[in-house]
């Protein structure tokens, strides 16, 4: 505890706004539900004896699983081993069933997230990666009373798969919205039927908020007290093209992993927010705009099949990006450099490009963040909308950084301890 006050002792500065409140009323802190961003969730796997591994060495160490569950992602030690690495690989991928429709695990190998409804479930083992998954901001909640499976739970999601568009089939996205209805449920019951406070972060926004939109209002109203939607924006973000297009020539285990899921489409800069004008990447013989992804990803070297998935499954999602219809807040970092453009001047996506540089948080365009404005602000059901931009503050910040944490924590406290909002001076404790 002693090591852990020295940086929570700006969060709990603000203390004293919320004391009388938390003090009378101590069962008045609203349920939380933390979506993380992608690769934060932890993945277990089994295999049957339908599995065929890959080759001798790794059909030796799937013997060594005996039809147990074990730590699939992220086993640290495993990835280092280049021996290892190629299995771990082929059973994280994922291969599309051209007769379902759908994408779905090598055979043999079943796959699940741990620990769905703890946070427990998607805080990285390695303490680097902590901040970057939500750790700074679990213990600053649990600094404030909240305290893991009774008001604080977690969604952990199966990264690999994406939201899709209305009518494509989604075995993955339709369990797990079964999964997150049923928990934010279940926080409200054991909560004196409280509304639940949803926090994302990053990619989780995107799985958080396709959910709230395929949730009938009446229920949204009903148990969605609070939406705060942390680091991401409306658009995608342009550096994720450089991702996309390294994966093809990469012959690394983890992007043979990337080149198969179809998450790695999620976020593309979408055409509903950058314009058919402006270049995204320049070529010598050829420009290409979020107007042009189709072109762009075969270009690139993706498959015909892959490129008419994007268009079918992806591209529709983006389009749609809208308003969730619950009192929503969006954090988000400005004021960095971001990549907005990059140079393949020979052509050749499987190079490093050079980068032009524009605003955004290090990661998400500022096109993409000030379109959050119109796309959920402006829509005209959407009855509150907040927006906050942190200058100079990076993606992984806005829920590690101290300035930024405050600000969180702030907007998750709202509804918890104060009735009339009126009462407090935000400004204020945004300045603390």
């Amino acid at each position: 505890m002693a090591t852990q006050l020295p940086r929570l002792l700006p969060l709990l500065l603000f203390l004293p706004f919320f004391h009388i409140a938390a003090s009378t009323s101590p069962s008045g802190l609203h349920p939380v539900v933390l979506l993380p961003d992608t690769t934060c969730s932890q993945l277990e796997a089994r295999l049957t004896d339908a599995y065929v591994p890959p080759s001798p060495q790794c059909a030796a160490h799937h013997k060594d699983h005996d039809g147990r569950w074990f730590r699939l992602w992220k086993n640290t030690t495993e990835l280092d081993d280049p021996a290892v690495a190629p299995c771990v690989a082929d059973q994280l991928r994922l291969v599309f069933d051209h007769v379902a429709g759908d994408y779905r695990n090598v055979p043999g190998v079943e796959t699940r997230v741990l620990d769905f409804g703890s946070t427990r479930g998607f805080l990285a083992d390695e303490p680097a990666n902590r901040n970057r998954c939500m750790g700074r901001l679990v213990e600053a909640l649990e600094e404030l009373g909240y305290r893991d499976g009774e008001n604080l739970f977690g969604a952990p999601y199966d990264f690999r798969q994406s939201p899709v568009a209305l009518g494509q089939p989604c075995r993955a996205f339709s369990r797990y919205r079964q999964r997150l209805r049923a928990l934010v449920e279940h926080a409200s019951r054991a909560n004196g039927d409280r509304p639940v406070v949803l926090v994302s972060h990053s990619e989780g926004g995107y799985f958080a908020l396709e959910f709230l939109n395929r949730s009938p209002l009446p229920w949204r109203r009903r148990h969605i007290k609070h939406f705060v939607m942390a680091s991401t924006g409306a658009g995608g973000f342009v550096r994720f093209m450089e991702v996309v297009a390294s994966c093809v020539s990469d012959v690394s285990p983890l992007a043979r992993v990337r080149r198969s899921v179809p998450s790695k489409f999620t976020p593309l800069p979408s055409p509903k927010v950058f314009d058919r004008d402006t270049p995204l990447v320049v070529t010598r013989d050829k420009n290409y705009t979020a107007h042009d992804m189709p072109a762009f990803l075969a270009a690139a070297g993706l498959p015909e099949f892959e490129v008419t998935l994007y268009e079918t499954r992806e591209l529709p999602m983006a389009m749609n990006f809208r308003a969730p219809v619950v009192p929503t807040t969006c954090i988000n970092g400005i004021g960095v450099p971001t990549a907005e453009k990059l140079v393949y001047w020979d052509g050749n996506f499987g190079e490093a490009p050079e980068i032009v540089y524009g605003d955004g948080d290090g990661l998400v365009n500022s096109a993409s963040i000030l379109a959050l404005d119109t796309v959920i602000g402006d829509d005209p059901m959407q009855q509150y909308y907040k927006s906050i931009k942190i200058a100079g503050m990076y993606h992984a910040g806005v829920i590690s950084d101290g300035v930024a944490l405050e600000r969180l924590i702030s907007e998750i406290l709202r509804e918890s301890f104060v009735q009339d909002s009126k009462k407090v001076d935000y400004r204020r404790v945004a300045q603390l």
